[in-house]
């Protein structure tokens, strides 16, 4: 749900885990791809966040947007 970025399934923030698990499964074939559009996304989510929310701008954005995505070693 845009511009708050909650899942319209469960209400967390997005990407809440089911999210998560499908764009895995979505873009098994290349993390880069993934991280790429969930960079693009993070960008446009903390613009909108910070647009509703001039005094509190977002955090964790990028460990909610980008660090599970990365490949694990």
């Amino acid at each position: 749900m845009r511009p708050l970025w909650r899942c319209r399934n469960c209400g967390t923030e997005w990407p809440c885990q089911p999210a998560k698990l499908a764009l895995l499964t979505e873009y098994r074939a290349s993390r880069t791809a993934l991280l790429i559009y969930l960079g693009t996304l993070m960008h446009e989510a903390t613009n909108q966040l910070t647009q509703l929310h001039p005094d509190h701008p977002p955090s964790r954005m990028t460990e909610r947007f980008l660090s599970w995505a990365r490949a694990r070693s």
